[in-house]
């Protein structure tokens, strides 16, 4: 048996812990780490659609994290929510990576068993994630963890041997650090160039690694499969582009700085849970009608895209859209009629509910009795004339009018079932919102912004739209100080499911002004000026702007 010294004992690993200084056993853990989660994303980027651990752990989060932490991170980041849930993931990850650094200076196998836990808990994340599977999960997993480990133990062993220890990781017990299979310099000096270096290109290589990740995520996309389909345009879709087109060129729709009549896709407002957005074929996809009907039914997108005869204007608007916020869009939507595909499949007595379910998992669900109350309820194929875009929700969604999207909007549509109100609760029920929201009529000013000053005291036109799905508005009426309400010029109608521009013209007079609005509905009803927040059913109460002279 070959002689040991103090400093290097028979299994290789640090004598008393001191051979590597806590600096680099940081370093060390947070660049293993950080290399499991670059080739982890690059492996999931790869097996597109499927989600990297970073991804999937953040979905978990975010299906079981508790009410007051979705709000705080809602109230503190916002719609930039997504992207700091995945970065925290990032940083939260590399901190404990950096502990595991530490603890493992004297213990290489602590490194070790910590990046296997690790990884076993992104398998894990992986396998239940809707849009993966427990092979991708498995192999994403092991090819993190492997190069995890490995980066790690170089980089102990470059460590050691810098700090003038000649020490080497054992790779296999009972194996004397005088044997490994490592070529580990002993020199200190060039083993510590080696450490500087090579940490620098492991470092560089991850990052690289998660810019490639999104890349490749980007080109493995659906966008092709999108471009490449032809949405047939019905007889009615002429008449609803030319009610577009009158008034979109009217005096009211010229207005600089009102909201366009008719959204963009790259523009409309974009609320949903999903951290990855699915990346679906629609040459696989299929949609199932099924739960208390006669007949289960299933359709494909290119049954959907012939039948999908209905085009109609209606204006979406998120929950949690604030009095005067821009959580709301008006959109030409083309599909087939809910009703329709619920007919064919026969819907039982006693069915009160409808759930959706996307492909990413997420779901919601509403009365029966909204999808045959009259109301736009489309199977949509189509936004503004084109397939919907991959962000709201390609190949299909649902779209119903008069109701906020976080009980009816499905994107990535995948599953219909037909069920009782008491059976199912969709995905924000339980996180304290209410099971049944019907849209709030509602109006907002676009121009002039809060806190305008303006010179002078020619006409100032003040004005916005405003929506109330399923009624429609009559009336707009716009407020200056305590002067008498002044009713607006509407612009024109796309129906009573689309919003209404509308136009005041106002002559400023020098000083402060507060100037507020309100909108009345076709069923006469005035919107209420007492203000709630958005939870638990949406927000009310006038929009009101102030203004200097």
């Amino acid at each position: 048996m070959p002689s040991q010294t103090p400093s290097t004992p028979a299994h290789g690993t640090p004598a008393h812990g001191t051979s590597i200084s806590p600096l680099r056993g940081i370093v060390t853990g947070v660049l293993a780490g950080a290399t499991a989660l670059s080739v982890g994303e690059l492996a999931g980027a790869l097996a597109a659609p499927r989600p990297g651990p970073v991804t999937a752990v953040s979905n978990r989060v975010v299906d079981k994290a508790p009410v007051w932490f979705v709000n705080f991170g809602k109230d503190i980041f916002g719609l930039a929510d997504k992207p700091a849930l995945l970065l925290g993931t990032v940083i939260l990850s590399l901190v404990a990576a950096a502990a595991l650094g530490l603890a493992s200076r004297s213990k290489p196998s602590t490194g070790v068993a910590g990046i296997g836990l690790f990884g076993l808990i992104g398998l894990v994340s992986m396998a239940v994630d809707a849009q993966s599977g427990i092979f991708a999960a498995v192999l994403i997993s092991a090819l993190a963890v492997v190069t995890g480990i490995g980066v790690l133990l170089i980089l102990q062993g470059l460590a050691g041997s810098s700090a003038g220890s000649g020490l080497k990781p054992a790779l296999v017990t009972g194996q004397s650090a005088s044997n490994q299979p490592l070529d580990i310099p002993t020199d200190p000096a060039v083993a510590r160039r080696s450490f500087l270096g090579f940490s620098a290109v492991v470092g560089a290589g991850s990052v690289l690694g998660g810019v490639a990740a999104n890349s490749l995520r980007s080109r493995t996309s659906a966008n092709e499969a999108r471009d490449a389909v032809e949405i047939i345009k019905p007889e009615v879709a002429e008449a609803v582009e030319e009610q577009v087109i009158v008034a979109a060129t009217s005096d009211v729709a010229a207005t600089p700085g009102i909201t366009p009549i008719v959204v963009s896709g790259e523009d409309y407002y974009r609320i949903d849970t999903a951290l990855l957005v699915p990346q679906i074929d629609p040459a696989t996809w299929k949609l199932t009608i099924k739960g208390m009907v006669d007949n289960e039914l299933t359709f494909t997108y290119d049954e959907l895209l012939k039948r999908a005869t209905t085009v109609e204007p209606v204006t979406l608007s998120c929950v949690s859209n604030e009095i005067g916020g821009g959580l709301v869009g008006n959109a030409v939507w083309q599909g087939v009629p809910l009703t329709d595909l619920l007919d064919e499949a026969g819907v039982q007595p006693g069915a009160t509910q409808i759930s959706s379910r996307s492909v990413d998992g997420w779901d919601c669900g509403f009365p029966t009795e909204a999808a045959y109350d009259g109301r736009t309820a489309l199977v949509a194929v189509a936004m503004n004339g084109e397939p919907l875009p991959i962000n709201h929700g390609f190949p299909v969604r649902l779209v119903v009018s008069g109701l906020y999207g976080y009980i009816s909007a499905t994107k990535w549509l995948s599953e219909i079932e037909l069920t009782t109100t008491e059976a199912f609760n969709g995905y924000w029920i339980p996180r304290g919102w209410a099971k049944h929201a019907p849209v709030k009529t509602q109006s907002r000013i676009d121009t002039p912004r809060d806190f305008t000053q303006i010179e002078g005291t020619n006409p100032v036109p003040i004005a916005g739209v405003a929506w109330a799905p399923n009624t429609g508005i009559t009336k707009v009426e716009v407020q200056v100080d305590d002067e008498p309400w002044m009713e607006a010029t509407l612009g024109e109608s796309l129906g009573i499911n689309a919003w209404r521009q509308w136009l005041v013209s106002w002559t400023p007079t020098p000083g402060e002004h507060e100037v507020r609005v309100r909108a009345t509905d076709g069923s006469g009803t005035t919107q209420t000026e007492q203000r709630t927040a958005v939870a638990p059913d949406g927000a009310s109460g006038w929009h009101t702007i102030r203004l200097r002279v």
